[in-house]
């Protein structure tokens, strides 16, 4: 009987596959709804054919227009200060892997990985817990040392909410996102450690010469797919953290399609938005396999 490994493989990676197919392509039949004027409870056989008719309400309309300007302002500043943070797993795994006591680093470790699986209704528990104008514990310390008279209302401040949204995001992923980090750090061959300690070379050299060297693919790798994600923010932290006050400046694109498809019930111009978003983040793929491509000699996809 002829082996076919190939064909092992395909057996193997099916249920994969199917699981893609399942949730990542089958939804895209939804894509219909932006060519017609659905409105929700009605069947779509019911709803007249609109053609590019939501399209062109994203550019045909000057209110429209400044909305979708300022969305992107939110989402493409909140993308940058996350791809200026980038090194930031990386930095940590080099430095919790320096640390010699195995206890405290896999506690460590441990502790920083969990608020990863915490959602992001019970981390705006947690910030109103520690940040509400009543009763919140920063607030509480505040006004009994007479720092404030009152408190300050941070969760209701659009002051610095890029930056406060960058801090939940880095506080809740730093440790889930140093894993791979973690990964390569244990790939790395052993002689070449031992080889550095016998030439004298202390623990920064070390690490200079040879954690960093050999993190620098896996980093690029996951730069390139941040830049090719850029415009995906999600929505679920910045829908639990919005309210009147802080809304025009937190609103990122994910956030503004389920505001106009969901709560506006506008779901075929909701539809057609995101249909550009998900066309621009496949232009950035590209665009950052390009670059990839010109600056490692590698693609990554």
């Amino acid at each position: 009987m002829v082996k076919r490994p190939g064909f092992r493989l395909f057996l193997i990676s099916a249920p994969f596959l199917a699981l893609l197919f399942l949730f990542s392509y089958l939804p895209l039949t939804g894509w219909v709804y932006a060519f017609f004027d659905y409105r929700a409870g009605m069947k779509l056989s019911q709803t007249p054919f609109a053609g590019l008719k939501h399209f062109a309400m994203i550019w045909g309309n000057a209110a429209t227009q400044r909305d979708i300007a300022r969305v992107m302002v939110n989402t493409l500043a909140m993308s940058l200060l996350s791809l200026l943070a980038s090194p930031l797993p990386m930095i940590f795994a080099v430095t919790l892997n320096e640390v010699r006591s195995s206890v405290f680093r896999k506690v460590a470790q441990t502790l920083t990985t969990l608020p990863y699986f915490i959602s992001w209704v019970l981390v705006y528990s947690l910030a109103w817990a520690m940040f509400s104008i009543g009763d919140g514990f920063v607030n509480r310390i505040l006004v009994a040392t007479g720092a404030s008279s009152s408190g300050i209302n941070f969760l209701a401040s659009k002051d610095h909410v890029w930056l406060t949204q960058w801090a939940y995001t880095t506080w809740k992923s730093l440790g889930w996102n140093a894993v791979i980090y973690f990964a390569a750090i244990s790939g790395i061959s052993g002689e070449l450690y031992e080889a550095a300690r016998v030439d004298g070379a202390g623990r920064w050299r070390i690490i200079w010469s040879i954690t960093l060297p050999g993190l620098t693919s896996t980093f690029f790798v996951l730069l390139l797919l941040q830049v090719a994600n850029f415009i995906n923010n999600g929505m679920e932290q910045y829908y639990v953290f919005q309210n009147a006050m802080n809304k025009q400046h937190i609103e990122v694109l994910d956030l503004y399609v389920y505001n106009r498809g969901i709560v506006g019930n506008m779901i075929p111009f909701a539809t057609a938005v995101s249909m550009l978003k998900s066309v621009v983040s496949v232009v950035l793929l590209f665009v950052a396999n390009r670059l990839s491509k010109a600056v490692r000699g590698e693609s990554i996809v």
